[in-house]
């Protein structure tokens, strides 16, 4: 959903991360090992697949963001390198192309989505506990422990 919107407008960048702000919110939840284990278990697998499709989203979003910034320096790059009023060396080129205000606002953006995405990776984390934690719990329950409490 946000992946095409992004593509043709940069400018819905903000409300995508509120919005996926707000969803990590929600994604938070499901990390918790409460109630019923049964239930538990059966939620699990439904729970990893809407996280991760979240951080998939992301990361095309992320690529999608690292694509366009090698476009914008590759015009400043162009630009100093042809255009300058000396000679300059490839590497002083891409020093200055690197310096430009445009390209450091575009890398603190993709730097704002990159974090959102290693704040999904925590969630897919703290997912892989859970399903360790509840085949652990099962396996007890499985030798007799009946009556071990979360």
């Amino acid at each position: 959903m946000w992946y095409s919107k992004i593509t043709k407008d940069l400018s819905e960048i903000p409300n995508f991360i509120s919005y996926y702000e707000k969803e990590l919110e929600n994604h938070k939840k499901f990390v918790g090992i409460n109630g019923n284990l049964e239930q538990n278990m059966a939620r699990l697998p439904g729970q990893t697949e809407t996280v991760f499709n979240s951080l998939q989203e992301i990361e095309a979003i992320l690529n999608f963001m690292n694509i366009q910034l090698r476009k914008i320096k590759q015009t400043h790059y162009k630009q100093y390198l042809e255009g300058y009023n000396r000679a300059l060396t490839s590497r002083d080129a891409e020093k200055y192309s690197d310096s430009e205000s445009s390209v450091i606002e575009y890398e603190l953006l993709i730097n704002e989505v990159a974090r959102i995405r290693n704040l999904y990776l925590g969630i897919m984390k703290g997912l892989e506990t859970k399903s360790f934690m509840v085949g652990h719990i099962t396996r007890i329950r499985a030798a007799g422990l009946e009556n071990i409490s979360i």
